[in-house]
């Protein structure tokens, strides 16, 4: 059985949205998304280190369109490990695991990897949305459209806008 890494943050879990909506409630100031394209997220969102390390903020993510229904088709076709750069930002941790327990009720604890790098996970598949994760991976290299990747290129990569997408890939 085939093992597919799966990204949190920009694939299953709507950051960019919820960055747009942590700015407008803190000042009114409306981000739109056509003026964030090829920005990485620091850069995008003035206030990303301040929200990025509030409480709550990872525990509030909206989910990505359809990335329920089809992480569970997966899930019952393939090995498929969750698997987050979480170790940055101290309250992501408890954080993301409660959010995918919320949203992802058919994903256990044991498929839940937390990390710094992801270089050193092994997998069949990868889907990331940061091409510098993409990269380092020899499998099978999905790239999930963002803003933030608008111009970037993966060597040897499919480039995704959604689950649907994926879903007819996989």
């Amino acid at each position: 059985m085939k093992t597919i890494l799966v990204d949190m943050d920009g694939v299953l879990a709507n950051t960019n949205q919820h960055f747009i909506d942590y700015e407008y409630k803190r000042n009114g100031n409306q981000i739109l998304w056509e003026n964030i394209s090829v920005l990485l997220e620091a850069e995008a969102f003035p206030n990303f280190l301040e929200d990025v390390n509030s409480k709550g903020f990872f525990r509030t993510v909206p989910v990505i369109e359809n990335a329920v229904k089809v992480l569970k088709y997966l899930n019952e076709k393939y090995n498929v490990l969750i698997v987050s750069s979480a170790t940055e930002f101290p309250n992501s941790l408890t954080e993301k695991a409660e959010w995918l327990i919320e949203h992802f009720p058919f994903i256990n604890w044991k498929q839940m990897i937390f990390c710094g790098r992801k270089d050193f996970i092994i997998g069949d598949i990868m889907i990331d949305d940061h091409p510098k994760n993409l990269n380092l991976f020899s499998g099978q290299r999905i790239l999930f459209s963002q803003p933030h990747n608008a111009n970037s290129t993966v060597e040897n990569s499919v480039r995704v806008s959604g689950w649907d997408d994926i879903m007819n890939i996989l």
